[in-house]
This record gives C-alpha cells, structure tokens and sequence, in this order.
C-alpha cells in the first residue's frame, strides 16, 4: 500500500471547471462517490488508485498537493481536482 494516506484523500473534491463540476466524495471505508455514481476505491503502489463504480475501473497515478490532487490515467487524460472545504451555512 502507497504511503499516501487514506485521511489525505477524505472528503469532497470538486473537478476543477466551475461551480457545477464533477463532485467526487471519498469515505474512510473505501467508498467513492463521483456525481451521483457510487464505487469503491483502492490504493495500490506507486501511488496508484484504483476506482471502480458499475460503469468502469479506472487506474489512476495520484498526486496530492495541498488542497489539489492530479488523477491521470497512464498514457490518458488527466483530472484535476480542488478539496472543498467544510463551510456552514
């Protein structure tokens, strides 16, 4: 298992493009949801995550950064993403 850190990757991450972009939510048990698409998601080597919903498995190279992370798929597109934080309202 990569050394990257399950508590790194919790939470919301809004895909970079606007305000309605893409919602990605990681649960500390493994969960991810991706708009309203429920999966599962695995850390592997190398900084390598796996993520699974019905439609595809997707590996990505992972690369968090403060509050950015880089998913890009080997040799493919690459997704940027920016950690929402917790605000009331």
């Amino acid at each position: 298992m990569a050394g990257c850190g399950n508590s790194t990757i919790v939470g919301k991450w809004r895909l970079m493009g606007g305000s309605n972009a893409t919602l990605w939510e990681f649960s500390a048990n493994g969960v991810v949801l991706v708009g309203d698409v429920r999966g599962r998601y695995r850390f592997g080597d190398q900084d390598r995550i796996k993520i699974e919903t019905p439609f595809a498995t997707t590996v990505y190279q992972m690369k968090i950064s403060g509050d950015g992370m880089t998913l890009q798929e080997p040799g493919g597109s690459k997704l940027e993403l920016t950690k929402m934080r917790e605000t009331q309202r």
